[in-house]
């Protein structure tokens, strides 16, 4: 997949390391996964709206 994150301590966007779908407690769709130079997790809320 490679999907970007903001890295809050890199203080960059990285490509995520074994990336999982999740559901927030309001509904909705993100994707969980872990930064590939320091280890933080990494969250990236996706869209609502479903791609045609």
């Amino acid at each position: 997949m490679a999907t970007e994150a903001y890295c809050v301590k890199c203080r960059e966007k990285r490509e995520m390391n074994d990336e999982e779908e999740v559901t927030m407690k309001n509904g909705r769709p993100a994707i969980q996964g872990i930064c590939p130079v320091c280890g933080t997790k990494l969250f990236r809320i996706k869209s609502t709206k479903k791609a045609d």
